[in-house]
């Protein structure tokens, strides 16, 4: 790494070269040029009526915090303003403005967030970057980038979703950046008190409780959650728990000091798969009643953030992943029943599984104002430090009881891996503003490192496995924006991305697997143009065209060695491109009164994915078939959420109808559905959602919700992995209702 560490201290002593310039451009011309960036500034506010209970989406100023969004799709969900259920995390609700949001309903209890935009996985949002008030989330971002850390939705201000071409500032992801952005303190007081307790249908209780406050320069805040829900399918119950406590020191008006450390731990006991022949007959029976899965997370955080003069901002932010992933099931086909055997009159033994995470960032940014010959200019640079230590221990023997528990019966495991990866990147974008209305901005980032692989899988030869993978790669991108006036504009940008490897792509599943010593991560890019803005404060929009380019899909191919015996071999077998449109319309009809406000808007958020494999293999009885021209597994058609939103004195409501076509589960676009649940078709559906909010004074919330209220049967897709391959029921009708309170 000494390379790496080269580079990276060159960077800095070009970030330092940075503030000598910062220091001399306000000289004399210091005023002047403070004037000029705060006109440009200016255009960027965003005015929020809080005599209003209806909260409309949002978008990112084009300078926020130390990042450049101008010419970016972004939207920002602000919570307040959310008619839906919070308590159990319901995805269609929270991101229903945001169009082309996918949402994988597996879990209906809220332990986990599975969403994806664009036709990428949405297996635990792994295709973003995921963010808690800016620290990354992602559990080990080029083991297993899955974002195990479930924080308490209550404890969320609002959500800042940053599409694809956000991967030059955050990270090489294809699906960009989500942060979630926790309630800031009570400052006007010492001490506040707020409580949100939820209940509803299959036994839900959630109670959240936090307090706050400011004490001279020192502001605190900290929160304890705690959710219990016995699930919609039988054996299917939930209990998670959540902490986070924050401090913030401000040294000087200019300097703060900021302190967090977030928990969350949920054990989930797995219903397991289905066929489909069972899904008809009762789409809430289980499979299984002895399989859990159990994250517990800490995200430990220190963040100093300078502002050193009027134009120059400098922010260091040093943060973790450490906890660990367990399972403990009898992994088999929806097909194989979990039986009592008549010899050993006991269950059989079951799997257990342990990821251990150990992953440590330092990122240092600066954003700096200037100008050239006249024309201003912000520059948001800097450089990022990754250190992850993933151990994964699998296929280990355990007991053969029902209840969860980790012992095993064999202290060796099947699998007993680490993966340890050094990796530093170097950003700088720059947005030229060569007008007040037009800007570019153009950008790289260059990663480097590498993952080293070590280990034993006990049925396979060591030798065989790709030992290191290397990470090197320029991205590059471009952006642009003309403010056509205050509230609208015209974006467009492109942007090159980059998957790593992971874990599961280079584990061979069985002896007759084997992988490819000279994988390669995924490539390719994001490209995007549309317009948005609001029009008399009656009509918001936002409409977007774009493309994902990936090259390097991972994949199986049949071969034979020299023996001429037949093996499958792990390798990247194909590219995919994803075309689509995304459009958010928002019309207000009615909208009267200051002091009793009456409104009433009707929304859409609607998209069409086009998503092909341009080229590609898979395997047919021992044979490679081209699967070029087929459809993208996982990937609906169109996605379109509507509502109509009602809001009378105190009183909010939303009526909302969500519609997903159909799409396929394997690259060959199997329509018959096979024995096990795994392959064949998965339907369209559509849901209709009734919630409301109630606010007594500014100290009294009421929310209820009746959620799929046809009870529609439906599911989202057929997983492969985690949790099992087959078919897993989504919630059927449900009603929620919770009543918050602030002191």
């Amino acid at each position: 790494m000494s390379i790496l560490n080269e580079i990276g201290m060159k960077y800095i002593f070009y970030t330092l070269s940075l503030f000598v310039t910062s220091f001399s451009a306000f000289g004399q011309n210091g005023k002047k040029e403070k004037s000029d960036f705060d006109k440009v500034l200016d255009l960027n506010e965003v005015t929020i009526e809080q005599r209003r209970n209806i909260i409309h989406t949002e978008r990112l100023p084009d300078v926020h915090n130390t990042y450049i969004m101008a010419g970016k799709k972004s939207e920002v969900v602000q919570l307040e303003g959310v008619n839906g259920n919070i308590a159990e995390k319901t995805g269609r609700h929270i991101f229903a403005r945001i169009p082309g949001v996918f949402v994988y309903d597996m879990d209906g209890s809220g332990n986990q967030i599975n969403i994806s935009t664009r036709g990428l996985d949405p297996h635990r949002s792994w295709e973003y970057n995921i963010r808690q008030n800016g620290v990354i989330t992602n559990s080990d971002m080029y083991g297993y980038p899955a974002s195990h850390y479930s924080p308490a939705m209550e404890s969320i201000q609002r959500v800042e979703l940053v599409r694809g071409t956000a991967s030059l500032q955050f990270g090489a992801q294809f699906g960009g950046m989500i942060n979630y952005v926790t309630k800031g303190p009570d400052t006007t007081r010492a001490f506040a008190f707020e409580t949100i307790n939820s209940a509803g249908s299959f036994g839900l209780f959630s109670s959240y409780n936090a307090i706050s406050g400011k004490v001279g320069k020192l502001t605190y805040q900290a929160y304890y959650q705690t959710r219990h829900s016995n699930g919609y399918r039988k054996n299917a119950g939930s209990n998670a728990q959540s902490q986070f406590v924050s401090l913030s020191y401000e040294v000087t008006p200019t300097l703060r000091i900021k302190a967090e450390l977030g928990r969350s731990k949920y054990i989930y006991q797995i219903p397991g798969p289905l066929t489909d022949a069972m899904f008809d007959a009762d789409p809430r029976q289980a499979t299984r009643s002895r399989n859990y899965f159990n994250p517990d997370i800490f995200i430990p955080s220190i963040v100093i953030d300078w502002q050193i003069s009027p134009a120059t901002q400098l922010k260091l932010t040093n943060s973790g992943v450490y906890g660990a992933r367990n399972s403990v099931m009898f992994d088999a086909f929806a097909n194989v029943p979990d039986t009592i055997s008549s010899v050993t009159k006991s269950y059989r033994a079951r799997q257990v599984d342990i990821d251990n995470f150990k992953s440590f960032t330092s990122e240092l940014r600066l954003l700096h104002q200037y100008q050239i010959a006249g024309i201003p200019n912000i520059v948001s640079g800097g450089v990022q430090y990754m250190h992850n230590k993933l151990r994964r221990r699998q296929q280990g023997k355990g007991t053969t009881g029902s209840d969860f528990d980790l012992t095993l019966t064999d202290p060796n495991f099947g699998r007993d891996l680490y993966m340890n990866t050094d990796n530093i990147a170097i950003f700088i974008e720059n947005m030229i503003l060569f007008t007040p209305q037009w800007s570019v901005s153009p950008g790289f980032r260059i990663e480097s490192g590498k993952t080293d692989m070590t280990g034993k899988i006990s049925y396979y030869d060591p030798q065989n496995l790709p030992n290191t993978i290397k990470h090197k790669f320029p991205l590059f991108g471009i952006s642009s924006q003309y403010r056509i006036s205050n509230n609208n504009r015209a974006y467009a940008g492109f942007s090159q991305a980059y998957r790593p490897v992971v874990f599961k792509d280079i584990i061979p599943a069985s002896v007759l697997e084997r992988v490819d010593k000279s994988l390669k991560d995924s490539y390719g890019y994001n490209l995007e143009a549309g317009v948005s803005g609001n029009v008399r404060d009656v009509l918001k929009y936002d409409i977007s065209l774009f493309q994902v380019m990936v090259h390097h899909r991972m994949g199986t191919v049949s071969m034979r060695d020299e023996a001429n015996n037949a093996y499958l071999l792990r390798t990247t077998t194909g590219d995919s491109r994803t075309r689509g449109v995304e459009a958010y319309l928002e019309y207000t009809a009615i909208q009267t009164g200051e002091t009793l406000p009456t409104e009433l808007s009707i929304f859409t958020s609607t998209s069409y994915f086009d998503a092909k494999y341009m080229k590609g293999n898979a395997v047919v009885n021992n044979e490679n078939t081209s699967v070029a021209g087929n459809r993208v597994e996982g990937v609906p058609t169109w996605i379109s959420r509507n509502g109509i939103q009602f809001q009378y004195k105190k009183l909010a409501s939303t009526l909302q109808y969500s519609y997903v076509s159909s799409n396929f589960a394997n690259p060959l676009n199997t329509i018959e559905p096979s024995a096990n649940g795994t392959i064949g078709k998965v339907p369209g559906y559509g849901l209709l959602d009734f919630n409301a909010t109630l606010r007594l004074g500014t100290a009294y919330t009421l929310r209820m919700g009746i959620n799929n209220i046809t009870n529609k049967q439906y599911y989202t897709k057929r997983p492969t992995m985690y949790p099992g391959a087959g078919i897993w029921t989504s919630d059927g009708r449900s009603f929620q209702i919770s009543v918050g309170i602030k002191i």
